[in-house]
């Protein structure tokens, strides 16, 4: 079975947004004054992963970004990503206003 370019299954939309993750988690770790030696140490991730975790590379497990902003202190922020849905809470509340009329 020919493995998947994962690249290829983002759109470049989709993709810019991911690459612009994974530079902001390694400017949150520079600005903590951490070392990649030293997430690589507290994540147990070798020095491979944590880097395509900075270039925001589409085929690391969700679970490896959310483990990388634990350690950053920054999970908080992924439960709160989804917690914003404002296009449900417009298409809810044109279904509420139309129910009243």
């Amino acid at each position: 079975m020919a493995k998947r370019d994962l690249h290829s299954v983002l759109f470049p939309k989709q993709r810019k947004i991911l690459t612009h993750f994974g530079e902001d988690l390694l400017l949150a770790m520079k600005r903590r004054g951490f070392t990649k030696k030293l997430l690589c140490e507290r994540t147990g991730f070798d020095h491979k992963t944590v880097n395509k975790v900075f270039a925001g590379d589409p085929g690391v497990a969700i679970g490896t970004y959310l483990k990388v902003m634990a350690v950053l202190g920054m999970e908080s922020n992924f439960a709160e990503m989804a917690a914003h849905d404002e296009v449900g809470i417009k298409l809810q509340n044109i279904k509420l206003l139309e129910g009243s009329r």
